[in-house]
């Protein structure tokens, strides 16, 4: 027999020997539950003035279909600047204070209100129990209080001012239909812009940008635009859109600014 041979059989008796390894429970860095959003747990308060409509089903069984047309349920939030219906999740339980809690829809003007999940192990209802409590906070302080944004123009030459769109733009616009989109949430009909955002950006011709009828737009200043509404979904896109005609760029510092966004400026390359 070769050596080789005898090392390879020796190698494999070891082997054999060797107690065999055992499993190992897995343990976690922590020893808190994972299972709770620490943002879906907190409960909303509701502000004075503001008044809550509950659907009919806090809850709804857990063998409905998310999709089906019974699974759908919605939330009516007024307040003394307006009112939003948000969209709730067939996961989520709502839970208001037990007084007020009832078989039928019911109202609340005070108190907090609590929302859960159907099974806070599920990633995707952990996820939906956070945002879902994030877009009710926005919604009670956005008809209770209202949201304001402001922007900067930043560049020489550059200016805005809000006027009235003409009536012949008007009429054109009344006579093109309403282009369909898809929204889990209730989109609410609006009233067609009267008002557009008039830009001198550097181009050869003005940028217009109309206004929704839910936005209020004021220009204390030929360079400072502000933004408020009770939207803050809505107001930060039309803030995006009216960036979006000069996104600030890094060699000298021009461009629309959102908020207090900056920009670091790159050093410019000398031949």
């Amino acid at each position: 027999m070769s050596t080789s041979t005898t090392t390879a059989a020796t190698a494999t008796t070891l082997l054999r020997a060797l107690p065999r390894r055992t499993a190992v429970p897995f343990r976690t860095f922590t020893t808190s539950r994972p299972a709770h959003s620490q943002i879906g747990k907190l409960p909303l308060t509701i502000p004075s003035g503001v008044t809550l409509d509950l659907p009919p089903h806090l809850a709804l069984p857990a063998h409905i279909p998310h999709q089906s047309a019974s699974a759908k349920r919605a939330i009516t939030i007024r307040g003394p600047l307006g009112q939003h219906v948000l969209s709730i999740p067939a996961p989520i339980v709502l839970r208001p204070p037990t007084t007020a809690a009832s078989a039928s829809s019911s109202r609340l003007t005070s108190g907090t209100l609590s929302l859960a999940v159907q099974d806070p192990t599920t990633k995707s209802q952990k996820a939906l129990w956070g945002l879902t409590r994030a877009l009710l906070a926005n919604a009670l302080t956005g008809v209770s209080e209202g949201y304001r944004l402001a922007l900067r123009l930043v560049g020489v030459g550059y200016r805005a001012h809000v006027e009235e769109i003409p009536e012949s733009l008007r009429n054109i616009a009344s006579r093109i239909p309403a282009r369909a989109t898809q929204t889990s949430t209730p989109t609410p009909t609006l009233a067609p812009p009267t008002h557009r955002l008039n830009m001198k950006l550097g181009y050869a011709h003005p940028i217009y940008v109309d206004i929704p009828s839910d936005i209020t737009v004021t220009t204390p200043q030929p360079t400072r635009i502000v933004l408020s509404g009770t939207d803050k979904q809505r107001l930060g896109l039309f803030a995006a859109k009216i960036r979006r005609w000069r996104k600030p760029e890094p060699y000298r510092g021009k461009g629309i600014f959102v908020g207090d966004e900056t920009i670091k400026l790159k050093e410019i390359k000398k031949k």
